[in-house]
């Protein structure tokens, strides 16, 4: 019966989803391309800017040449770089009091995933002062225009700069959660490889794992459409002919410029087709122990494909012949057999593990728990699992 209440719930929830407006993000993309940022924000009439990012990224210099801009053309900006990863609440209200001690009036997220998903929840704070963080877990609680968003990431992975989420921890009660409107998708998306090219090795790896899960997740799933389909064959195709080059050679600009687009292609797929119970399982080992999201993906990933044995065979094996596996294989079985072999040769190659090892066994009866909650109903995963497939999943991944 709850499999039944669950494939309900995600039915009325697609058709739902078809009748509203989905708007994409201004697309701004290629080689130096951030140069083009200030004209448009000039045209846009914005004068006061506000800047989210981390210390890594203005230790490195990164945003100089578009301060620089903003400051010849008369444009005021402030600095926000406190992000941590997996963003909190403190850091959230934090921002969002120096957003409105200076009168700021666009918001520009630059980094990785963690300052995007922090600037949407500012501009939701921003557009819905008397609600919390916590009051806007979920869908669709926002529903009003929030600050004009730029988003500008600097890692090819979370594709947060073209969906509708945030994601949020709670130090407190050790939760990660989203927040799902779509006032939350930016206005403008801007990608330019060149600010990915000192990317160290081992977070291209994880968030380009973090593009693939996604792709692979929204294709699997019974949330998708022709057009989400479409983006995450795209997305898959692109990840698996560049993600090693990447990885092995930063400085390729093509490859970097490539997994730019699969991660943008795959925010476009599952924002509308939503991801599964790998990232229901991978946000509870953010939210209990800070780990990187990207990296948790990679790991669980195989494991949840397996787990889903022959309700995933069928999509599988299309996105197998998708990358080149064709000849040695005659049934669907063997072909999405190979397929997850695939993406297990790619996280040992780039030095990826296969377990996690950060895992409490004490923690593991309250992660079940709250990664089923996430899952269902709202997740149109493949299979929905029960309490001992998911139990059986968390023992798998612990070292």
């Amino acid at each position: 019966m709850y499999t039944l209440y669950c494939r309900i719930y995600q039915r009325i929830l697609k058709f739902i989803s078809s009748c509203l407006t989905w708007r994409q993000p201004q697309l701004i993309d290629g080689e130096n391309c951030l140069h083009e940022l200030v004209p448009l924000l000039q045209e846009k009439q914005v004068q006061r800017v506000f800047i989210v990012t981390d210390k890594g990224i203005t230790s490195l210099g990164l945003l100089a040449p578009l301060c620089e801009s903003m400051k010849n053309e008369n444009i005021h900006y402030i600095i926000y770089d406190d992000v941590i990863p997996n963003p909190t609440i403190e850091t959230i209200e934090n921002a969002v009091k120096m957003y409105r001690d200076h009168h700021c009036e666009a918001i520009i997220a630059f980094g990785g995933g963690s300052p995007i998903d922090c600037a949407k929840a500012v501009g939701a704070r921003i557009a819905k002062p008397k609600k919390t963080i916590q009051q806007m877990k979920g869908q669709l609680k926002i529903r009003k225009e929030t600050p004009f968003l730029v988003a500008i990431p600097t890692t090819a992975g979370t594709g947060s700069e073209a969906t509708l989420a945030a994601v949020v921890s709670n130090r407190d009660t050790q939760e990660k959660y989203a927040i799902n409107d779509h006032a939350l998708i930016p206005n403008v998306a801007v990608l330019d490889p060149v600010l990915t090219i000192n990317l160290p090795p081992h977070i291209t790896a994880s968030t380009g794992m973090d593009a693939l899960t996604h792709a692979v997740e929204a294709f699997i799933g019974k949330g998708n459409t022709n057009e989400t389909t479409a983006y995450s064959r795209d997305a898959v195709q692109l990840i698996f002919e560049n993600l090693n080059e990447a990885y092995s050679n930063g400085s390729n600009l093509v490859a970097r410029q490539n997994m730019q687009k699969a991660s943008y292609l795959a925010g476009l797929a599952f924002t509308r087709a939503y991801v599964g119970n790998v990232h229901a399982i991978a946000h509870q080992l953010g939210g209990f122990y800070s780990y990187p999201h990207g990296l948790a993906n990679a790991i669980i990933l195989p494991h949840v494909l397996e787990k889903y044995g022959e309700t995933v065979h069928k999509p599988l094996a299309e996105l197998a012949e998708l990358i080149g596996i064709k000849q040695s294989y005659c049934t669907t079985e063997e072909k999405a057999s190979a397929f997850i072999e695939e993406i297990k040769k790619l996280n040992t190659m780039m030095e990826i593990p296969s377990q996690v090892n950060c895992i409490v066994e004490s923690d593991i009866p309250l992660m079940v728990k709250r990664a089923l909650q996430e899952a269902n109903p709202l997740y149109p995963v493949p299979q929905i699992f029960t309490r001992k497939d998911m139990t059986e999943l968390f023992y798998k991944i612990k070292l």
